[in-house]
């Protein structure tokens, strides 16, 4: 089973769209491993978006992703960072695909409501930065055989 980090935005918490969304990654099959609600600090964003440090917008990302509480967790199944990068739909809502989450909650570029880790290396990295080992939960759930056989 793989692993990915989901950040849900400021905008998505202040518009109330945690649960309607998380909904969508639990019935595709994902299973939570980590759920938490933050406010992020600067030196956490800064290490987050790293690799945008001295680009252009990357103040804008820091005010923002600091802007008001986030919810962030760890998402698991199989392809988990390919199935949750798809569901999401492209960066910018106003070009996301109807169906999408973007497409059908965003038409923002920057306020595009969550963060998907986007590689296995990012992944194992940004879950680090977020969360201690210990906060990271495995169990079963009845009937996962249904959902995950065959993969």
């Amino acid at each position: 089973m793989q692993k990915t980090l989901i950040i849900f935005k400021p905008d998505c918490v202040q518009r109330r769209l945690v649960g309607q969304i998380l909904q969508r990654f639990e019935s595709k099959g994902l299973r939570i491993a980590a759920l938490k609600l933050i406010q992020v600090d600067r030196a956490l964003g800064e290490k987050h978006y790293a690799e945008h440090q001295g680009k252009p917008f990357f103040e804008g990302l820091i005010q923002f992703i600091t802007g008001g509480p986030v919810v962030v967790g760890v998402l698991e199944g199989n392809e988990a960072i390919t199935v949750v990068r798809t569901l999401l739909g492209a960066t910018n809502g106003a070009a996301a695909a109807p169906g999408t989450i973007r497409g059908d909650f965003s038409i923002s570029k920057q306020n595009n409501l969550l963060h998907g880790s986007d590689s296995e290396e990012s992944a194992k990295r940004e879950i680090a930065l977020w969360f201690r080992p210990e906060e990271l939960v495995d169990y079963s759930i009845a009937g996962s055989d249904w959902v995950f056989g065959g993969a």
